[in-house]
């Protein structure tokens, strides 16, 4: 398993530029809301939420599932579940080494999300 498999428009999508200008500037294209939808689905989860953020702060910008899994009072296949579907929204990728698999928040789609909900503070 060294990367999930992620649709080509989120592939588009995580290019560096921003993918769109924020929701309070202009209506998102139908595609463009068809595609995120999913990351804002993942996330949505409180447990998912957490593992993001534990994903994306990692030292070293990696964590092993071995370090998430005690993190909360669930069974490991119940994380792997969570864990897959951040995976399918796009949000992280995996890369197996030996019986653990370590995981990396993919930083691009995380900006893309941020610069979409963005208010221009001059506007509140």
């Amino acid at each position: 398993m060294s990367k999930s498999a992620v649709s080509p428009a989120l592939t588009d999508l995580t290019a560096e530029t921003p993918c769109c200008p924020p929701l309070a500037q202009s209506r998102i294209p139908a595609e463009t809301a068809t595609v995120l939808a999913p990351a804002f689905k993942a996330l949505g989860d409180p447990v998912r939420l957490q593992l993001m953020s534990m994903i994306a702060s990692a030292a070293g910008g990696e964590v092993c599932v071995c370090d998430l899994t005690p993190a909360f009072d669930l069974s490991g296949p119940t994380i792997s579940h969570h864990l897959k579907t951040l995976r399918e929204a796009g949000l992280v990728d995996a890369e197996r080494r030996g019986s653990w698999v370590y995981y990396r928040a993919r930083p691009a789609i995380l900006r893309q999300l941020a610069g979409l909900l963005t208010i221009d503070p001059a506007a509140a």
